[in-house]
């Protein structure tokens, strides 16, 4: 299935560009996902922490990715 990854912050650097394509397999995972972008995107693995959030909300590695879900990679943030 081909899904759309939105990116937000460094990401939006790391892709170069704040939407990108990913070809994962039918009950893929939040894990596969990630696995998948740190082998295409390897500065992404330089990141200290990022999150995926899938349909708006923060998502954990075991969770399936639906062909439809609206997928964004949420990099650390920092503030005060």
């Amino acid at each position: 299935m081909e899904i759309k990854v939105l990116a937000f912050g460094i990401a939006k650097e790391i892709f170069n560009g704040s939407v990108i394509s990913a070809q994962l397999q039918n009950d893929a995972t939040v894990s596969n996902l990630k696995y998948d972008l740190e082998q295409r995107y390897p500065r992404l693995k330089q990141l200290a922490t990022y999150m995926i959030a899938v349909n708006n909300e923060y998502a954990l590695d075991g969770d399936t990715i639906h062909e439809r879900d609206e997928i964004a990679i949420i990099p650390p943030v920092s503030g005060g």
